[in-house]
């Protein structure tokens, strides 16, 4: 009997490979469209499935729960939860995979593959096939996205065809360098279809490139080579600069769309575009995604895909058109817990299928082997159901709160009386900002009481009145009763708001070193000092 599995094992894996070999020799376009028609069956297969999960929330979780746990642990989500107690914060995670070999296997592979990144990736491209009719065209796709540690899986890397940026732009050292040369190979493709980011920082920061840089980006499409710049190594830039050709006509077009201003400039740019795709555009992001909207891709849908937590992948947003991106949280991607907010001493977790429509809820995570009942720091809003699948809208970060007495003021809405404030300022409109506890100035605080150290990079503005800058303070005491009656009895100290240079924060995402959502409130001296260095006001 085995000796007969063995042989038909045997026999499938030759055919497979035999398979592979020949989509290796057909021509790009012909191989473009069997895979993308395979994928679409795959896909078609896992909605099926997702729908029958979602029928079986409780199963489903506690399936995933035991591929998780060790050979001969005791089963059962209730045992787990006894005897594990809840752990610290999660390890912080990337957005992304690794790219996997792509070779004409792994396309295959990923027709029926079970991990989280491949079922994300084939609903992904389900969900663009079936909203955008054209979204899926061969080189019809640009990537905007960092990663100086190796390229990271863009949302359709299982259909490598798709993109016209070459893998290497991604993976210099320098991030400006990175976002300049993919966004001038995405400038080559007059007939791009999707323009994807891994962050909407990376698609409002390279776009700023464009707003700065776009007589040199002219030149160089019309020349047909690359700049050199800081970050941008020589044997690198010979080998990407061999794929670039002389195109006169498209610096043309180029330079008389920019000559024009920016505002809708991505549809100008690309009239053939379809949508813009950003891997994150919620929490911290969303300063950058309005931005967006509102000027450079006014009148295209911005879309993002996927909702991860600490690095896992755990949503999908299966409904591009809308503004506000919602996420499906798939029960078979990770076990999820919840703790009602606000959270009581003694509150006990809820699974997947307990949650309650318009609550508010932190998220406790066991999403890898030996990484049990995490706290992900994340709140999320259920809006509704899919089945018994709960769909959320991602509230605000833990780690994110300001709070040097215990007052607890969350980012959203730190970031919603600080629109305020600049909103009385005349002509002033808001770029993006960063927050510091005065703890982690040291001795430069002085001995004032402690307190909030804004910094500001505005449009607009190039100074602040004493009166101005107190406005900010004055929102929060309107905002936050609690603030305001710290600040009455003098236990926390006025805020302390500073105007910095165009392009600070650009360089404060770099220093991160790494491509993740951007940190209101940082916790780093070094990133400190580099912000500091760049107060001019």
């Amino acid at each position: 009997m085995l000796v007969a599995v063995a042989a038909v094992v045997a026999v499938i894996l030759a055919l497979a490979l035999a398979l592979a070999l020949a989509l290796a020799l057909l021509a790009p376009a012909l191989r473009h469209r069997l895979v993308l028609s395979a994928l679409h069956h795959a896909a078609g297969r896992y909605r099926r499935r997702l729908s029958l999960l979602g029928s079986e929330v409780g199963l489903s979780q506690e399936r995933r729960l035991r591929r998780l746990l060790p050979p001969g642990t005791a089963r059962g989500s209730e045992a787990f939860r006894e005897r594990q107690p809840l752990g610290q914060s999660c390890p912080e995670g990337g957005l992304g995979e690794q790219v996997p070999p792509l070779h004409p296997w792994a396309l295959l592979r990923s027709c029926w593959g079970t991990d989280p990144p491949l079922q994300g990736s084939l609903l992904y491209l389900d969900v663009l096939r079936a909203t955008f009719p054209q979204a899926l065209a061969p080189q019809g796709m640009a990537l905007l996205s960092w990663a100086p540690s190796g390229p990271l899986a863009p949302a359709g890397w299982p259909l490598p065809t798709l993109y016209c940026t070459p893998d290497e732009a991604s993976t210099l050292p320098s991030r400006a360098a990175a976002l300049r040369v993919q966004l001038l190979f995405a400038l080559r493709q007059p007939a791009l279809r999707v323009l994807e980011a891994g962050l909407a920082a990376e698609l409002h920061d390279a776009l700023g490139t464009l707003r700065s840089e776009w007589p040199a980006l002219a030149q160089d499409l019309a020349l047909g080579r690359l700049s050199p710049q800081p970050g941008l190594p020589e044997d690198v830039r010979g080998r990407l600069e061999a794929l670039l050709a002389p195109d006169a006509v498209r610096a043309a077009e180029v330079r008389a769309e920019c000559a024009q201003g920016f505002e809708g400039i991505v549809q100008r740019l690309w009239p053939q575009l379809e949508v813009v795709v950003v891997g994150m555009a919620h929490g911290a992001e969303k300063l950058y995604r309005d931005a967006l909207h509102q000027a450079d891709c006014k009148g295209m849908p911005i879309y993002c895909p996927f909702y991860r937590a600490a690095g896992a992948l755990l949503g999908m947003n299966l409904w591009p058109e809308e503004p506000v991106p919602r996420f499906l949280l798939c029960p078979d991607w990770a076990f999820c817990e919840f703790l009602p907010c606000p959270a009581k001493e003694d509150s006990r977790t809820v699974l997947l299928g307990e949650l309650w429509e318009g609550r508010e809820y932190s998220l406790v995570l066991t999403a890898r082997p030996g990484q049990y009942r995490c706290q992900a720091g994340e709140v999320l809003r259920v809006t509704g159901f899919h089945r018994q699948c709960p769909v959320v809208e991602p509230v605000r970060r833990d780690s994110q709160v300001l709070s040097v007495r215990g007052e607890n003021i969350p980012e959203e809405r730190f970031c919603q009386s600080l629109c305020r404030a600049v909103g009385m300022w005349p002509g002033a409109r808001l770029v993006d900002y960063v927050c510091v506890e005065s703890a982690l100035l040291g001795a430069s605080s002085g001995a004032s009481a402690p307190h909030y150290e804004v910094f500001v990079e505005l449009q607009g503005l190039r100074d602040l009145s004493e009166a101005q800058r107190y406005k900010l303070d004055q929102c929060l005491q309107e905002d936050f009763p609690i603030y305001k009656s710290f600040r009455f009895k003098g236990s926390v100290g006025a805020l302390r708001l500073h105007l910095l240079r165009a392009g600070a924060l650009p360089r404060l995402r770099e220093a991160l070193g790494s491509a993740r959502p951007m940190p209101r409130v940082l916790r780093e001296e070094r990133l400190l000092h580099l912000i500091q260095s760049n107060v001019v006001s």
